[in-house]
């Protein structure tokens, strides 16, 4: 006898739902049953944590963390490219190794446009 043929993704659908919900519904229970409330001027207050806020909610932030982050994006990503072609180097034929010649060479061009922009000098 052969199950029907949405059998499977019926049971798949109920756990994918089952598995995320359960445990939000077990933390509701417990938090329902065990755990007394506790209402305050302060628990009430805007922030939880009590602490009233002062001053504005806007602070100067420096963009140039920001490019530090981005570099570190596109070499970190960049070299996760860079490790196929090192396990199968032996493997590869000459156009590969033309094209991991022309990546490399592309990425030597960022670093040197990045240096000589001064993006990578930590105080200016």
């Amino acid at each position: 006898m052969t199950p029907a043929p949405y059998f499977f993704l019926i049971i798949f659908i109920g756990v994918a739902l089952i598995f995320p919900i359960m445990p939000l519904f077990l933390a509701w229970l417990w938090r329902r049953f065990f755990q007394p409330p506790k209402p305050g001027v302060a628990k009430n207050a805007t922030y939880e944590c009590g602490v009233e806020s002062l001053g504005e909610a806007q602070i100067q932030f420096h963009s140039q963390y920001y490019l530090y982050a981005i570099i570190f994006l596109i070499f970190d990503v960049e070299s996760i490219f860079l490790v196929p072609f090192a396990v199968a180097f032996t493997g590869l034929p000459y156009g590969a190794f033309v094209a991991i010649l022309i990546f490399l060479l592309l990425l030597l061009e960022g670093l040197v446009w990045a240096w000589g922009k001064g993006l990578l000098t930590w105080a200016r």
